[in-house]
């Protein structure tokens, strides 16, 4: 989804900063400057240092909430006792960004649900000082993770909500770009 995002601001004409996880995925446009990141601190990390210097952040990486607190460097072998493994939340990076933004930015997040779905996500909105957020349901087939098609909500800080019908990645993210576009009132 970032990457469609990415293709379709930089086809309007945007200079965008893309920060990407490990993915096979290719940028085509000129105008993206890709970011290779391989972990979640290193996108808190780039995310917090591109950010004052942006119009804005469409937050739509499905970083992970939690890490291990030790980690090992050597392959842990089988035993025949249970495991435990201790988890540390990471940094949360949109409401890291929703600290920092200035009033001339916009700030866009993600959210993927299974369960309350419209109140997690308006919850998520108001923590994180976002101007919109984009739903996403896995109770929806063909959406979320490892599809071309995707199926949207948006909900945004005046509470209103936008339905979207289930279809390709890129007409979505000309979706998502169509309702920045109007809440920046270009």
């Amino acid at each position: 989804m970032g990457f469609s995002i990415a293709e379709e601001l930089a086809n309007r004409g945007a200079n965008v900063k893309l920060i990407a996880g490990p993915v096979s995925l290719q940028t085509n446009h000129p105008n993206i400057q890709r970011f290779n990141v391989v972990s979640a601190v290193e996108m808190f990390e780039k995310s917090t240092a591109l950010f004052p210097r942006t119009n804005g952040a469409i937050m739509c990486a499905a970083v992970a909430d939690y890490t291990p607190v030790e980690k090992s460097d050597l392959k842990l072998k089988r035993d025949k006792n249970n495991f435990t493994i201790e988890l540390k939340p990471n940094p949360d990076i949109a409401a890291s960004l929703g600290k920092i933004k200035h009033h001339d930015q916009i700030l866009v997040g993600f959210a993927l649900e299974t369960n309350n779905e419209k109140e997690n996500a308006q919850r998520k909105l108001k923590k994180k000082n976002l101007d919109f957020i984009v739903l996403n349901s896995l109770n929806d087939k063909g959406a979320g993770f490892q599809t071309d098609t995707n199926k949207i909500s948006i909900i945004n800080k005046h509470n209103n909500s936008f339905e979207f019908e289930l279809k390709s990645k890129q007409l979505v993210a000309k979706d998502i770009v169509d309702h920045i576009v109007q809440e920046m009132n270009l």
